[in-house]
């Protein structure tokens, strides 16, 4: 069959701040082309919807495999599909992706008949069986398992059995030089391990996953690296070198083999501090910029997201991670009951500390517990507006002021950033970027107040509204309900789910709120 697997358009921060290789999707299509169908990848980040239409109506192809990882991008999708529906009948149209898997009966019901499939879980391990039932025995669709139809539903989602099995399609995706993060342009993305066995109330990776937390061994991330000619590659698990030996055991691989590549990662202060020899190591091969999810500047906080690390030992991570000599990022969580006062506590933090600081909203999603618990109102089920960059929940104070309250804070941060993007190296990496035509990062932040200012926030809010998220289910209003097994999407697997030694699983429970699994 020609299948055609489409990636759809950015959203609000990824036209400022980044824009990632659609890694994922990358994976199923090779996953595709193994079992000898013909596959072409579209890429909507970088391309345009005129692009979509033109290859459909010129390749027609038979199968077309939406990415759908982030809620915002829902109506992109199931509009793109009607109209793909109308220009060829005859196609089958599926679903995949993280978001997508959370809210596939939705997902279907908006199609209107237009989607003929949502597949849950890890797309690798069930395309192939898909795609057998399509150019087969329809009716065996309901037996792939993560397969949604309006017929029924089929068996639990499947893991892919070894990581090292696996690759992506690189050479498909048409405009490679267009993905970067920060300075790191181009910048290609590569999977370590998948999985997170944390559980942090606000997060969906966990639920994805049941908690699990699988490796790639040195060998194959090795093969991957030396795969793509970009110099910047971004580290895209969860939480970075959670297993202090398998971190070592990669960076002294890239160190045998000479591979010189600038690495951006994602972990959390505690396993920072637990692993300080593992970054430190990484540091002498290439680490160049780590993200660190503080979330909150109080206990409260940090009670409330779930995040059992004490305040202190999240500043104590942040002094070590400047004694690295890297560039460091981190992010804070603002909640819709922020007033004045606390926005002016955070801006006056911010200013003081010498980090990148990105600030979120408060966003409950389907698949996070948060999303069950949250006794707020949504004041919105706009697909749409789920990006972390809305208020989707009441706010203390009116809608348009906390928006100037946080822009404002955006803003003071803004130019902070301006200027620690001018410091003399930094400086001198835009430069060798602009003169070898490398403009994406520059482009961007020159975007910024185009992308981020209050009219337009609300105006998104004033837009009509032609899909809601369905509302969460009322009788699942404790913590002990948000954690049944319905939550999870892969079914999980306990302690045998987690390829860490039984230090790190002790230091893991140690470090978790909840009932173990």
């Amino acid at each position: 069959m020609k299948i055609l697997f489409v990636h759809p358009g950015p959203l609000l921060y990824t036209n400022v701040f980044l824009r990632l290789e659609p890694l994922g999707l990358e994976l199923v299509a090779e996953a595709a082309r193994r079992a000898r169908h013909s596959v072409r990848l579209l890429d909507l980040q970088v391309e345009s919807h005129a692009d979509y239409h033109r290859m459909i109506a010129e390749w027609q192809p038979d199968f077309i495999a939406f990415s759908c990882n982030y809620l915002a991008n829902v109506p992109e999708i199931v509009d793109l599909a009607k109209a793909t529906k109308l220009s060829l009948p005859r196609s089958f149209i599926c679903v995949g992706g993280h978001s997508a898997s959370f809210t596939a009966q939705a997902i279907l019901e908006h199609g209107e008949g237009a989607i003929d499939c949502v597949l849950k879980g890890e797309g690798e391990a069930a395309i192939v069986k898909l795609l057998e039932a399509v150019a087969g025995d329809r009716s065996a669709i309901t037996k792939v398992p993560g397969a949604v139809t309006f017929d029924g539903e089929g068996p639990r989602p499947a893991f892919v059995e070894h990581l090292d099995d696996i690759r992506p399609a690189r050479d498909l995706v048409r405009k490679r030089h267009k993905y970067f993060i920060g300075v790191l342009d181009p910048c290609a993305s590569i999977e370590f391990s998948r999985g997170c066995p944390w559980d942090c109330s606000f997060c969906s990776a966990w639920t994805f996953y049941g908690r699990s937390y699988r490796l790639l061994s040195p060998e194959r991330v090795i093969e991957d690296l030396a795969s793509f000619r970009e110099r910047g590659a971004f580290i895209v698990d969860d939480v970075a070198f959670i297993q202090q030996r398998h971190g070592f055991a990669i960076g002294e691989a890239i160190a045998r083999k000479g591979i010189r590549k600038e690495f951006y990662l994602e972990t959390r202060g505690d396993v920072l501090l637990r692993n300080k020899e593992v970054f430190q190591f990484w540091k002498k091969i290439g680490l160049t910029y780590m993200f660190l999810g503080i979330e909150a500047l109080d206990e409260d906080g940090l009670r409330k997201f779930r995040k059992r690390i004490p305040l202190g030992r999240n500043f104590e991570a942040l002094e070590f991670a400047r004694s690295l000599g890297i560039g460091v990022a981190i992010n804070i969580i603002a909640d819709p009951d922020w007033d004045e006062d606390r926005f002016r506590v955070v801006r006056e933090w911010c200013m003081n500390v010498p980090e990148v600081v990105n600030i979120s909203i408060n966003t409950p999603y389907p698949g996070t517990e948060t999303w069950i618990t949250e006794q707020r109102r949504l004041q919105t089920r706009d697909y749409r507006l789920f990006d972390i960059q809305h208020a989707v929940l009441p706010t203390k104070l009116p809608l348009a002021a906390f928006y100037r309250e946080l822009l404002s804070t955006q803003r003071v941060l803004y130019r902070k950033h301006m200027a620690w993007w001018t410091a003399p190296m930094v400086a001198g990496v835009l430069a060798r970027n602009l003169v070898r035509g490398r403009t994406n990062f520059i482009r961007s932040i020159m975007n910024y107040s185009k992308v981020y200012n209050v009219e337009k926030m609300l105006a998104d809010h004033a837009q009509p509204v032609h899909y809601e998220l369905p509302l969460p289910p009322r009788s699942a209003t404790d913590e002990r309900q948000a954690k049944s097994s319905q939550l999870y999407i892969h079914a999980p697997r306990g302690r045998a789910g987690r390829s860490i030694d039984d230090s790190t699983e002790r230091f893991v429970e140690a470090t978790r709120m909840g009932a173990s699994t």
